[in-house]
């Protein structure tokens, strides 16, 4: 005899079927249902009611069917049914609670989330972040080459790799980054000094070097937070010569909200992967050596690197398909010292004497 009832070892079961395949086995061997029924701690109508299933429909027929009656006479009439979707076409972005009052619909909230359940409306809960940032990326893959380009910088003393040499060697303390929103491609640009005059050098190095190849400045908006660099003193009730410069080639600059740092996440992801892939594992010698690696990586990255956001292409494939006369020159613009930019703009103005760049 079974030890344990036959309805407790059906809740403990994990296979159903296969028990009840034993105990209408049984049946069938011993031809008694009585003996059956008592061996399994169960009553002959079990018995039978199993024995005529396996009969009917085999072993497949063993399983649990769904207790929901197949009738409901207390059922939301169809009638009601339509006019909760059509006010939820109405009011599409209310709740429940809101469009039962606008619409004086008689059903409770909870059955008027139901029907728009089962009519194939989606829930109103917050779209998670990850979906979000995959619109966003669809978005800016539709943008035309150089239509936003995003400059930030960066503070170097604070990455650990990179604070011992940068010391010993006497290397550039802050990064001037600039990285086209559509395509990924990266300038960028060293310094000693944070100050709105690199700025100022930086924006019109870029710009010169777009311009020589055919890049409609007019169409591109540049991007920045509101770091004294680009915009001044934050009191000021004039604009920058950051923004002037910028207006002065039809551009548009645009400044994120304050604190609002997502805004710059393009040119921030970048931050955030040459600091893993080539600050952390390059070791320098001096200035022209860092300057040949930053060069090296900023190559690396523009024509070699894939970029998962952007179906595995680099920026350089990017740009090939938007901008199909471009050059490889286009984004080939070599890293530079600003400071060094503006002492040699000095010596020219003081000497009148033409420099190396």
């Amino acid at each position: 005899m079974c030890p344990i009832g036959y309805y407790t070892l059906m809740r403990k079961s994990k296979d159903e079927k296969f028990l009840r395949f034993q105990m209408v086995q049984m049946a069938i061997e011993t031809d008694n249902v009585a003996q059956t029924a008592a061996y399994f701690k169960t009553t002959r109508p079990t018995v039978y009611k199993w024995l005529g299933r396996y009969k009917s429909g085999g072993f497949g027929a063993l399983g649990s069917q769904s207790r929901k009656p197949k009738s409901s006479p207390r059922e939301t009439a169809q009638e009601v049914k339509d006019a909760v979707v059509q006010a939820r076409n109405k009011y599409k972005f209310l709740g429940a609670v809101q469009i039962k009052l606008l619409a004086g619909l008689a059903p409770c909230p909870d059955t008027i989330r139901k029907i728009w359940k089962q009519a194939g409306f989606k829930s109103r809960k917050r779209v998670k972040k990850h979906i979000t940032k995959q619109n966003l990326r669809h978005m800016k893959m539709k943008w035309k080459a150089f239509q936003q380009i995003d400059i930030d910088a960066k503070y170097l003393n604070d990455i650990p790799n990179y604070y011992i040499p940068m010391k010993r060697l006497n290397l550039p303390r802050f990064q001037y980054t600039a990285r086209d929103v559509s395509t990924g491609a990266v300038f960028w640009a060293f310094s000693y000094e944070l100050s709105l005059i690199n700025s100022i050098n930086f924006i019109k190095y870029i710009n010169n070097h777009l311009q020589n190849h055919g890049i409609d400045l007019s169409k591109t908006t540049i991007q920045t937070d509101n770091g004294s660099e680009f915009i001044g003193h934050w009191n000021s009730k004039e604009l920058s010569m950051f923004t002037k410069t910028i207006q002065g080639d039809d551009q548009n600059h645009h400044l994120i909200p304050p604190g609002a740092h997502r805004f710059q996440s393009d040119v921030e992801t970048f931050h955030s992967i040459e600091e893993v892939e080539f600050l952390d594992i390059e070791e320098f010698k001096g200035l022209e050596d860092f300057m040949d690696k930053a060069y090296t990586y900023q190559l690396f990255f523009n024509f070699v690197r894939p970029n998962t956001y952007k179906e595995n292409q680099c920026p350089w494939q990017i740009v090939k398909f938007k901008i199909p006369s471009a050059s490889k020159n286009l984004l080939m613009l070599p890293p530079v010292v600003l400071d060094k930019m503006i002492f040699e703009e000095y010596m020219r103005s003081v000497y009148d004497v033409s420099l190396n760049p």
